[in-house]
């Protein structure tokens, strides 16, 4: 990497919208996110028990994503979900769970990580030389119907929510389900508004289309689709179609490409493959709605770790990105949909 391109990207606000990383951690037996790989047994909770430790085989392969390799690849902001499908009955305390267990982790790398609330708190800690987190939770079955447990996600510090898995949540049908028809519940109208309200960004990749263009009705805020692809480059059902990346663009949001080898190509995909996810939102909607959703720890398998990303702004500037477009790409996009979406 050449020092201009080097310059580029440090200087660059480097954002990912989606990892599976803490549960991920918890199941290779509480791994630490600050590179310890001591376990701890008093982060045993709820994901531990529900979901059990992966197996040595698993539990071998390195993780994608933690503190130390964020720093390596410069990036300064990452969306750490929690997907609560699997916790049947238990949603809510798994993902309470979890975030405990990140918390802990935050304390003790307190000189280096913070949790972020809001945008200017994700400058501030790039200004600082700290990495900022933001709380997800992953399939809004984790607010259990209530928009109460909802106020206080958001005071706990939970700042997305994606509203399904693959499967149908309270809110809405996820993809999974596309062929149902059904869009948003009643109970996900309400959810959208009060999401909207409390400035909480809705998420809406796994939802299924009929839900997405119900979300795109009700949403008064910007919205992300964290870690979705092209269709029209991959026809995969979880990826957007045109029309859904264009009304994604209308609303003021984002959609974060992802590393997820089925979504980037149904036969051998490639590095190449994923920038032509890229550049065909750019095509469609111009450079101002497309960020990077790595999916890193929960499939995204494409690209190596985090401490790739610096090859990512060497491959867009190779393409001819100007270095405007490049920061917008690697987490001003985000970022905007962020201050949009949650305020400051």
């Amino acid at each position: 990497m050449n020092d201009a391109r080097m310059q580029l990207h440090q200087n660059a606000i480097v954002i990912d919208s989606h990892n599976d990383t803490t549960v991920s951690h918890i199941r290779r037996g509480n791994i630490g996110l600050g590179g310890d790989s001591r376990g701890n047994s008093l982060k045993d909770g709820t994901v531990a028990y529900l979901r059990g430790r992966y197996d040595k085989e698993t539990t071998a392969e390195a993780v994608q994503i933690n503190f130390p390799k964020m720093k390596q690849g410069g990036v300064d902001a990452a969306f750490f979900a929690v997907d609560v499908t699997r916790a049947l009955k238990n949603h809510l305390t798994y993902a309470l769970d979890a975030f405990g267990f990140l918390d802990v982790e935050v304390e003790e790398n307190s000189e280096q990580v913070v949790i972020a609330k809001s945008a200017s708190e994700i400058r501030r800690a790039k200004e600082n030389g700290k990495l900022a987190l933001l709380l997800v939770v992953e399939n809004s079955d984790g607010v259990e119907g209530s928009l109460n447990v909802l106020r206080m996600l958001h005071r706990l510090g939970v700042r997305s929510i994606g509203l399904t898995h693959n499967i149908s949540s309270w809110a809405a049908d996820g993809n999974a389900e596309t062929d149902s028809g059904g869009g948003l519940t009643s109970f996900g109208v309400r959810l959208v508004e009060e999401m909207n309200t409390l400035g909480i960004l809705v998420d809406v990749s796994h939802i299924s289309e009929p839900g997405f263009w119900d979300v795109m009705k009700v949403s008064q805020r910007p919205v992300i689709a964290s870690h979705s692809n092209c269709r029209a480059v991959c026809d995969h059902p979880r990826n957007l179609s045109d029309g859904q990346i264009q009304a994604l663009a209308e609303n003021g949001g984002a959609m974060g490409v992802t590393f997820v080898p089925s979504f980037v190509s149904d036969t051998s995909p490639s590095i190449d493959d994923l920038f032509l996810h890229i550049d065909h939102a750019i095509q469609l909607v111009g450079p101002d709605h497309v960020g990077i959703g790595s999916d890193f720890d929960g499939g995204g398998t494409l690209v190596k770790d985090a401490t790739v990303f610096p090859e990512l702004t060497v491959q867009l500037c190779e393409r001819g990105y100007s270095d405007e477009d490049v920061r917008k790409i690697l987490g001003e996009n985000h970022l905007r949909v962020i201050e949009g979406a949650i305020g400051d």
